[in-house]
């Protein structure tokens, strides 16, 4: 996708906040400190559109951006680490599940996991949550460029097998040398594709 405009729109809580518009819309989940921010800034070709932060917890709030005036990706909440406060993190979880169970024109979301990390009880649960639901899924497995090609590979093979997937429907991305950029945008054409015949 050729990017000729980016927008921050606002930063919600629940769905009286959210935007009114009904672009296709696409979220992004993940372990806090997994790379979201980087992941986003790289599909849109900016380098802080998404605020980045080496202190993992900081995105506490659901962030919609708009793409080329067509097209909305939504920044949800990390989730999993221990320095917020209880109180925080018990908001989190209800707040990612009500914009996902309400928002109607929510194509898909797109699952981000540390490639050096095996997946956690939060990432199989919400995968399988998802798959109740009916909700797309895209599996990713961020920073590969911190792996040999080899070990690259042993993750992919053990992310698959956890998911019970086929390790084509897993993505290997680095926000650094941008592999796996295009193979991401391809699938979000796919549920757009898809998404516009249905209506």
């Amino acid at each position: 996708m050729k990017i000729r405009a980016v927008e921050f729109i606002k930063s919600a809580v629940k769905p009286a906040h959210y935007p009114e518009y009904d672009f296709p819309e696409i979220a992004f989940a993940g372990r806090s400190n997994v790379g979201k921010s980087s992941l986003i800034n790289t599909l849109i070709n900016r380098k802080d559109m998404v605020k980045t932060s080496s202190r993992p917890g900081c995105t506490q709030l659901i962030n919609f951006f708009l793409v080329n005036e067509a097209l909305s990706l939504v920044d949800l909440p990390g989730y999993g680490y221990a320095k917020v406060s209880k109180k925080i993190r018990a908001q989190w979880q209800p707040m990612v599940e009500t914009y996902v169970e309400t928002r109607k024109n929510l194509l898909g979301l797109i699952l981000l996991m540390d490639i050096r990390r095996d997946p956690g009880k939060e990432e199989l649960d919400m995968v399988r949550w998802l798959e109740t639901n009916q909700m797309p899924c895209l599996l990713i497995l961020t920073k590969a460029d911190k792996l040999s090609k080899t070990k690259q590979l042993k993750q992919l093979d053990a992310a698959a097998s956890a998911f019970n997937r086929d390790r084509n429907g897993i993505v290997l991305f680095s926000a650094k040398t941008r592999q796996g950029r295009q193979t991401i945008w391809d699938e979000i054409h796919n549920l757009i594709d898809w998404y516009q015949k249905e209506q």
